[in-house]
């Protein structure tokens, strides 16, 4: 069938069950509900050959500041038609003049660079079922679970690590996720949350000023979900790569972190982001 005959229309509930047999397809671990959680957090495009979804792409705009496009995936028998370069594209309109961000895969990554996007860094996603007895790394006194209260300043400490407003995806966490809260004297000055996601449960976003920190938190998380199988996506700069894997989340792929319209913008306080929710959240 020609190019022509595929239509680009807007992403809509009713495509919801043709984007994940194309996920499956493409052996993604995502259920039909991260689906409708990006659905409901983003401007969603689908490449339709009639009623078929054979192609999907998902724009997550941050406030008028960042976005990231992910979900980015053509049916194995519609590719070299020219159907990703499609869907980025409209991706990009809807992004427009925001910063742009996306986690690559070998195959993406050649359209990505003609697209503009330039490699920030490499994702390491570790995944698996826990074993009992996870030693934490520090004392747990201090992370307990969120209480209602804490959101304004989560959602601070998250914009002073990443140097953009969030606050849409946290309320969205705040209502389908457990998140804990590292507190020192009175002040929080660290955060994980934890949600179902694919074959069980991910960990992210967490946001710590230290690399002991983080890990103090994802303990938390962990021992919270012993026997439960768990994912975990880091940038490989954080160094949380080597821990993770000791704690029995095996080394299990990633892709290339990759940055469009970047603003040069460095945090602006000393928090970082450890650990990232999923590729497809960010």
């Amino acid at each position: 069938m020609d190019q022509e005959t595929i239509d680009l229309v807007a992403f809509e509930e009713h495509h919801l069950d043709g984007a994940l047999q194309l996920s499956r397809e493409a052996g993604w671990p995502h259920q039909r509900e991260d689906w409708a959680m990006l659905l409901a957090l983003s401007d969603g495009f689908v490449m339709l050959q009639g009623d078929v979804v054979v192609g999907t792409a998902m724009m997550t705009p941050f406030a008028d500041e960042s976005a990231r496009i992910a979900m980015v995936i053509v049916a194995a028998t519609m590719r070299g038609r020219g159907l990703g370069r499609r869907l980025m594209d409209a991706a990009l309109q809807a992004c427009g003049e925001r910063e742009c961000c996306l986690t690559a895969t070998a195959d993406g990554l050649p359209l990505y660079e003609k697209l503009g996007f330039r490699a920030a860094h490499e994702i390491r996603q570790h995944q698996g079922n826990l074993r009992e007895g996870i030693a934490a790394p520090v004392p747990m006194r201090g992370i307990a679970w969120a209480r209602a209260e804490d959101f304004a300043t989560i959602a601070a400490l998250d914009r002073q690590a990443l140097g953009f407003d969030r606050r849409t995806l946290l309320h969205f966490l705040a209502e389908t996720a457990q998140i804990a809260v590292l507190r020192e004297g009175d002040r929080i000055a660290g955060f994980g949350a934890l949600r179902p996601f694919g074959r069980g449960e991910v960990i992210g976003p967490v946001i710590a000023e230290t690399e002991t920190q983080a890990q103090a938190i994802l303990s938390f998380l962990m021992n919270a979900r012993t026997g439960t199988f768990l994912r975990v996506d880091t940038p490989l700069p954080a160094g949380l790569s080597p821990w993770l894997a000791a704690c029995g989340l095996a080394h299990a792929g990633g892709g290339i972190a990759m940055r469009r319209n970047a603003a040069n913008r460095q945090p602006i306080g000393p928090a970082q982001p450890f650990a990232l929710a999923s590729q497809a959240l960010g």
